[in-house]
């Protein structure tokens, strides 16, 4: 049979890619590249400041529901549970529906969903919300970097992604840091509600700003063969699925000192209130800053290079958290944060250099291991925060970022991306 009358799902990803007309990329200072670049940091702030707006009031839940730190952690842990679910699926459904359409659909989705669960009248309903919120999120993360990875020159990639990895960490911060000093004056349900409409507003953004892909190759009907051997494809890829590793345990790391450091600093002796509490969170501003400066020296010094160091920063921070007096402890959580956003936008730009075609579901293959590993080690650092305290939550984040450390080594020695 000729290869012009081939049925789709038999043609390889490199023969399609091989058959597809030239790339049209957005390039540096153009209009549509601005827009994008906006529309993008937009989808980040949405996507993070939604899922992350229960962080800060952990201990209110704790409070008035009347359960454990690691059950009222399943209000973040279930959305992120779920998001990884999701994002499995999402990958697939974006190659027939489009990146669009999707990440919108995703963005107004998640923004009604939270307005929903401020007016939760139980814990039950309210964790129920949260894990449809989460399951609706998924089609943002790994379609975002698809889309990046697709339309973005690849020289100025670095930097691009960069700058989505800062407005989720603008989002991440705006979410913790709001909805506490919302949480303070105005209750917990009210703060929920807002952030709710605030995200909805960032998703309209989203929705006039970015451009109609360019390079996107839609794959009309759904093929299970095709997808799996996609995925199947990227895990053989000697070098990804070290990436995929870094994903899980430095997002576990970094999850786990964020939920249980509230629990520490609302206690005796600091006592914070909950407005302090969420102004500490104006740290992610150093995250944002970090994930763009790391993706320009990794397009500069090398990308392993910066992203071994971005870890071992990480587990600076960490260990900094050690300390009784409260100024440093906030300077830990500083540069845990730079570290840990230099690190994942340097991850998340090797997963588009060094995957093979179908680079959506390997961005789908690193956000599911990045939003398990927030998940389940988010929720796991709970048993060890109530069994010996405060101590063992950072030996076990340390344990984390010692293996992503070994896996990050790993990766390079595996891989000929260098730059």
């Amino acid at each position: 049979m000729p290869k012009t009358a081939a049925r789709m799902s038999d043609i390889s990803p490199v023969e399609m890619q091989a058959a597809a007309p030239a790339r049209q990329y957005l390039t540096r200072g153009t209009a549509p590249y601005r827009r994008a670049s906006l529309a993008l940091f937009l989808s980040g702030f949405s996507t993070f400041s939604l899922l992350y707006c229960v962080q800060p009031l952990l201990p209110v839940f704790a409070s008035e529901f009347a359960v454990s730190p690691a059950e009222s952690s399943l209000a973040l842990s279930l959305s992120t549970g779920f998001l990884a679910i999701a994002i499995i699926c999402a990958a697939a459904v974006s190659e027939g529906l489009g990146r669009r359409s999707l990440m919108s659909i995703s963005l107004v989705g998640a923004a009604f969903l939270t307005i929903a669960a401020a007016f939760s009248p139980d814990w039950h309903l309210l964790l129920v919300l949260r894990a449809m919120q989460g399951f609706v999120l998924g089609g943002v993360p790994a379609v975002a970097m698809a889309y990046l990875a697709e339309e973005i020159d690849p020289k100025g990639l670095g930097a691009t992604m960069g700058l989505y990895v800062g407005g989720t960490a603008f989002g991440g911060m705006c979410g913790r840091v709001l909805t506490g000093i919302f949480a303070e004056y105005l209750s917990w349900r009210p703060a929920m509600a807002l952030m709710g409409a605030i995200g909805l507003a960032a998703a309209i953004g989203f929705i006039l700003l970015l451009p109609a892909s360019r390079n996107f190759i839609r794959r009309p009907g759904f093929d299970p063969r095709f997808h799996l051997r996609a995925w199947i494809g990227h895990l053989r890829n000697p070098a990804l699925p070290f990436v995929f590793a870094i994903a899980f345990l430095a997002m576990g790391s970094f999850v786990t000192i964020y939920n249980y450091a509230g629990f520490r600093l609302v206690a005796a002796p600091y006592q914070l209130t909950q407005t302090e509490l969420g102004l500490i969170f104006t740290v992610y501003m150093f995250g944002i800053g970090a994930s763009s400066i790391g993706g320009i020296l990794g397009d500069r010094f090398g990308h392993f290079a910066v992203l071994l160091t971005g870890l071992a920063v990480t587990a600076l921070g960490s260990a900094l958290t050690l300390s009784a007096s409260l100024p440093v402890i906030i300077l830990g959580i500083i540069v845990l944060t730079s570290g840990f956003f230099m690190s994942h936008s340097i991850a998340s730009g090797l997963v588009g250099k060094l995957a093979k075609g179908t680079k959506g579901h390997a961005s789908s293959l690193y956000m599911l291991a990045y939003y398990v590993g927030s998940s389940v080690m988010g929720s796991a650092g709970g048993w060890f925060f109530s069994a010996e305290g405060w101590f063992a939550v950072v030996f076990f984040t340390l344990a984390m970022l010692a293996c992503a450390f070994a896996a990050a080594y790993a990766a390079r020695r595996l891989s000929s991306v260098q730059s």
